[in-house]
């Protein structure tokens, strides 16, 4: 059945959904969120691919007019054409017509240079961009962006901790500078003779910040008893079974988990160390997922997406702002769940060598890796679901007993 105005003016999402969806037709329907924010939204197929076109807000976008729009880029997809990559070339095309600062050329740039890099990559380098370069230098004419100016944007990153991001920023506003010579917005490039040396600070082996094992209980029962949003807490808790890098949870997709099997499997391209790496899942860890799975939407395969993009993963900050509010500012951050578990686990009497196959420190070459990423299998089954009713135990304080079914 088709939306009318008053359900659109009605329409309200349910206590404890994370989203409602009221579908129109061909493929239009409004998005509803708990705070009341009412989204139109186009869902349609490109290349193969399934995709979704934001086309403003209700009420400022009425229903008749969210059809015209939904009209238009039907016709758009009909010619061939991806009609949100239109509307990214048609914004940076705009951007470059009524002005040229540092932000309306770096989206210039952006859409020049992510053609042959991999969706993953290039959106990777967008949000850096959008979180920490334009913010801070966006709105200046390119003409105004000097060494300074690039220098302390990159020590404002810096100052949070956050040496690596700093230096990358560096880069990627040179590409940008170069991009504005080519296209005559400059006659010379500022960050020519800038080397992130120049001024960051050089980058040291660090202890990540985590807590004491006295701290642990604690720790985990803020974690049941989380206020924010329910993917967010269950993503801390998938990261302190699992213990993976903050980056390898985030980027998680359904495809990598066989359930039967009670297996994750990490690939290569999304590991540090660029091997792929098996993760057992613990019954609790099974638990998760199963409750994950009832925030899934229809169009997503990653397991953490962002709360207003699905197309896009949580961003890296979640995990660490949210144990910020929990009260451990400086004191505990997501990849502390790696020390955590690799002391208690040591405490436990655990195999060192299984104990750093699990945390996936090993470098394996390309000639081993495809071998030895399933090393003592057996055991790391057995290490993880130790692990997992260890937690229990901290959590409750008390000696957890799992009754044998049937």
């Amino acid at each position: 059945m088709a939306l009318t105005e008053l359900a659109c003016k009605n329409a309200r999402c349910p206590a404890g959904r994370p989203r409602l969806r009221l579908a129109d037709s061909a493929g239009l329907y409004l998005e509803v969120t708990p705070a009341g924010g009412r989204y139109w939204r186009w869902k349609y197929r490109h290349a193969g691919k399934e995709k979704r076109l934001a086309l403003g807000t209700y009420p400022e976008v009425g229903l008749a007019a969210a059809r015209r729009k939904c009209e238009d880029a039907r016709r758009t997809l009909a010619d061939g054409v991806d009609p949100g990559a239109a509307r990214a070339d048609a914004k940076a095309a705009e951007r470059l017509r009524l002005g040229t600062d540092f932000e309306a050329v770096g989206r210039a740039w952006f859409e020049h240079w992510k053609g042959p890099r991999s969706p993953r990559h290039a959106d990777y380098v967008l949000r850096r961009l959008e979180a920490d370069v334009f913010p801070a230098i966006g709105r200046k004419p390119i003409s105004e962006v000097t060494a300074p100016v690039l220098l302390a944007m990159a020590k404002k990153i810096e100052q949070r901790g956050a040496v690596d991001i700093a230096k990358r920023a560096l880069q990627t506003a040179n590409q940008i500078l170069r991009f504005a010579v080519a296209h005559g917005h400059l006659q010379r490039n500022p960050a020519a003779d800038v080397k992130p040396s120049d001024a960051l600070k050089p980058r040291k082996k660090t202890n990540y910040a985590r807590l004491d094992a006295k701290d642990v209980p604690g720790l985990l029962r803020k974690i049941d008893a989380y206020k924010g949003t329910p993917i967010t807490r269950l993503a801390m808790t998938l990261m302190a079974l699992t213990f993976v890098r903050t980056s390898e949870l985030i980027g998680a997709r359904w495809r990598e988990f066989d359930l039967d099997a009670a297996e994750w499997r990490i690939p290569a391209d999304r590991m540090k160390m660029r091997a792929p790496h098996i993760v057992p899942l613990s019954r609790q860890a099974l638990e998760v997922l199963a409750t994950l799975r009832e925030f899934r939407p229809t169009s997503s395969d990653l397991l953490f997406h962002g709360e207003r993009d699905h197309e896009k993963p949580m961003s890296n900050n979640t995990i660490l702002a949210a144990l910020d509010r929990m009260g451990y500012k400086g004191r505990m951050t997501g990849h502390g769940f790696r020390g955590i578990a690799s002391t208690l686990l040591h405490e436990l009497g655990h195999r060192h060598d299984v104990i750093e196959l699990q945390l996936a420190h090993q470098q394996r070459n390309a000639v081993s890796a495809a071998y030895n990423h399933a090393t003592y299998l057996k055991e790391r089954r057995v290490l993880m679901q130790v692990w997992a009713d260890h937690l229990d135990e901290l959590r409750l304080g008390a000696k957890v007993v799992v009754l044998a079914q049937g």
